[in-house]
């Protein structure tokens, strides 16, 4: 009976050791990246479509709009940000590569 004891006694501080290190990572959802202490999103190689373009072009314009006027320049500039990565992406998926 002691014998069980023991292996079980062992079988939890290990569990207790593994789980903590499996632990220290910081998961984010798909598309975001832990970086700098939060999860922050992941940039895309290029405009390749409309939708794409619209969705990067938004983030980057909301990024330096809240740099530079806060949060009604992030407004701004993810509203600019969005027409310019759409226009761009479309250009892109119509130029013959």
């Amino acid at each position: 009976m002691a014998m069980g004891f023991r292996v079980v006694a062992i079988a939890a501080v290990l569990a207790a050791g593994t789980s903590s290190v499996a632990m220290a990572r910081y998961y984010c959802v798909p598309g975001y990246t832990y970086r700098h202490g939060v999860c922050q999103p992941v940039r895309s190689p290029g405009y390749s479509n409309p939708i794409s373009g619209a969705v990067s072009g938004e983030a980057a314009g909301a990024a330096s709009g809240n740099a530079s006027g806060g949060p009604i320049g992030a407004m701004v500039g993810g509203a600019l940000g969005i027409a310019s990565g759409a226009l761009t992406g479309t250009a892109n998926m119509l130029t013959p590569r």
